[in-house]
């Protein structure tokens, strides 16, 4: 099977490199340029391509792809709300993900940012380089014996939960599954977890019934003071509604690892641009925002579990076997 790999960097390259010599039926050329209806036409001599969460695999892009005879796209990522899985399979192209890489990683991301906006980390890290040790600006609060609210629980947000729970911290809940681990977290309705919460971290999917779940009404029911945060997909939040709460002082932090407007963002090195009319910047103004680069999943285990995750499934579908990784519209 020859692979056509999109949007690699050289951490991919290197980690599905060391795994390659397991897998000797499979040969991949790896390509700089995301996945869209343009390039799409590249993956022509390919049996499959493999995608990430940036990348445009939209009508236009399967359309293309089908055209150039490729029967599987291979997703190294969880999600994949990116996929027209309609027109895939219409095609009886397959698409297989990689839903578990390291749930810890991202859960420790998501604590990661709620303790430094919480702890003011990004600007005590600025004052003191600049030999400033006073403590103005910086006062906080205990995690310990506060109330988080955990939207999501699946293996991510069970994650997020025992690592609360380990600070002391009241768990309540909210998904529509419950999940049996969390025998310590009280599973609440949104509206109870959202008036309850002292922290709030979001790590359901993007669905139609989730996209913009966090808007100015959801914002309005929240306690004052409350710290959010979202390392699942930028569209859970409406970021207008998130700029009017932050100008209200309703947040004492925000700390965003994912943004509505982050696809031209995401692992890009963009120092050198003025974004106008960028969100993204409005957000950066305000001192109590953080935000990161799509990185809650950037460990050493997690890039290692995606590589063979998605290597076993190009040999799974080589061989005509099935997996429960398969995305189905």
């Amino acid at each position: 099977m020859k692979i056509l790999f999109y949007d690699t960097k050289e951490y991919d390259r290197a980690s599905f490199d060391r795994q390659l010599p397991a897998y000797p039926d499979i040969t991949i050329d790896y390509l700089k340029t995301d996945l869209a209806p343009a390039t799409a036409k590249l993956a022509k001599g390919y049996d499959a391509v493999c995608a990430f969460v940036s990348s445009d695999i939209g009508t236009k892009t399967i359309d293309e792809l089908h055209q150039c005879g490729i029967s599987l796209i291979l997703m190294r990522c969880a999600g994949f709300n990116n996929v027209d899985l309609k027109q895939a399979a219409a095609y009886g192209i397959k698409v297989l993900r990689v839903p578990g890489y390291s749930p810890e990683a991202v859960a420790e991301h998501a604590m990661a940012l709620a303790l430094a906006v919480n702890r003011k980390l990004h600007k005590a890290y600025v004052k003191v380089r600049e030999n400033d040790f006073s403590l103005n600006g910086l006062l906080g609060f205990n995690f310990h014996q506060k109330t988080a609210g955990i939207v999501g629980t699946g293996k991510i947000g069970a994650a997020m939960a025992k690592i609360c729970h380990g600070f002391g911290m009241k768990v309540l809940a909210y998904d529509v599954y419950h999940n049996p681990e969390l025998d310590f977290a009280e599973y609440v309705s949104l509206d109870e977890l959202l008036k309850r919460s002292d922290l709030i971290s979001l790590h359901c999917p993007l669905t139609d019934d989730t996209y913009h779940l966090i808007n100015r009404d959801t914002i309005q029911k929240m306690k004052d003071g409350v710290i959010l945060v979202n390392t699942s997909r930028g569209g859970l939040v409406k970021t207008q509604d998130l700029v009017e709460g932050i100008r209200a002082r309703k947040f004492f932090g925000v700390g965003l690892d994912v943004y509505e407007e982050e696809t031209k963002n995401v692992f890009e090195d963009r120092s050198d641009e003025i974004l106008e009319n960028s969100t993204t910047a409005r957000l950066l103004s305000f001192p109590n925002v953080m935000i990161t680069s799509h990185q809650g999943f950037f460990t050493q285990e997690a890039l290692a579990a995606i590589s063979q995750t998605t290597l076993d499934n190009a040999v799974t579908f080589l061989k005509g076997g099935t997996t429960e990784n398969e995305v189905k519209a």
